[in-house]
């Protein structure tokens, strides 16, 4: 119930950034939703409806040539965000003012809306099928071609039949603003909340080091052997995992031991467990 809920409330978001913001302002879509709105430029036809109905094949194939195990779940959210799409279309039409203003202003809103929708979809381990489908499937028939590239040529095309049946260049520009904010909204919602820094720290008071960083901020320190690869000299190396307002605080505690210790900084984009946050599986 509670994956339940979290697909209705990204599908509506999504949905939301379509009828609300791109739509209004000829901001060109990509995947099977642009699909259903080139199809509804033309003839019509209920976006939601059109999506959905394109999803079909694509969900047959998948379920015989890719994973049954993920079926259920791809075809469930594709049919909430075929009824949410079509349900704010009616509502948006009927009852609240769509957003006719400036059109970068509404791709950005746009795309931090769509990025919204889908993060929470994904953070369950779900997908609203199209495009992601087809480039799972090119790549079992053929491995050398990565599902990223065939999803981003699969997109463009999209986009660029948008773009001359709305005879829009500007809309596929518009487009590539959506697609940019979407996905650091979505990796902000993945990785982001428990993004932090590791530090590395080599020296020859490791011990001093790591109690110090205990006492002073709560963190846990590991305590690793190394061995100088040109020196063939014995350290200790310490690893230590702090979010990122923490790290000045940590550099001051260890500098404050040993001056001349050797520290690496690097970014640790996603960190799971106390202190930080559980597995978006869980």
């Amino acid at each position: 119930m509670k994956e339940a809920g979290i697909w209705i409330i990204g599908c509506l978001l999504y949905a939301t950034a379509v009828n609300g913001f791109a739509l209004p302002n000829s901001i060109a879509q990509s995947g099977m939703t642009g699909a259903g709105v080139i199809l509804h430029k033309l003839f019509g036809w209920p976006i939601g409806l059109v999506g959905f109905a394109m999803n079909v094949p694509l969900l047959i194939l998948m379920f015989i040539f890719i994973s049954r195990t993920s079926l259920l779940k791809t075809l469930v959210v594709s049919g909430i965000l075929s009824v949410a799409l079509d349900f704010m279309t009616w509502l948006f039409k009927s009852y609240i003012p769509v957003y006719e203003g400036n059109p970068i202003l509404a791709a950005l809103i746009c795309g931090v809306l769509q990025g919204a929708g889908l993060g929470m979809i994904m953070t369950t381990n779900a997908t609203s099928g199209g495009t992601d489908i087809i480039g799972r499937l090119v790549h079992k028939v053929i491995p050398y071609i990565t599902v990223g590239k065939v999803v981003m040529a699969a997109d463009a095309l999209i986009v660029i039949i948008y773009m001359i049946v709305f005879k829009s260049f500007d809309s596929g520009l518009y487009a590539i603003i959506v697609a940019f904010v979407s996905s650091r909204v979505i990796d902000s919602l993945l990785y982001g909340m428990g993004n932090g820094k590791m530090l590395m720290i080599f020296s020859d008071k490791a011990h001093e080091i790591a109690e110090a960083i205990i006492s002073s901020s709560r963190r846990g320190v590991s305590i690793i052997p190394a061995t100088g690869a040109y020196s063939k000299e014995q350290k200790n190396m310490l690893i230590c995992v702090a979010r990122k307002n923490e790290i000045s605080g940590l550099l001051k505690t260890v500098r404050s031991i040993d001056e001349e210790t050797f520290i690496i900084v690097s970014e640790a984009n996603e960190v799971l467990g106390k202190g930080f946050r559980r597995s978006i599986n869980s």
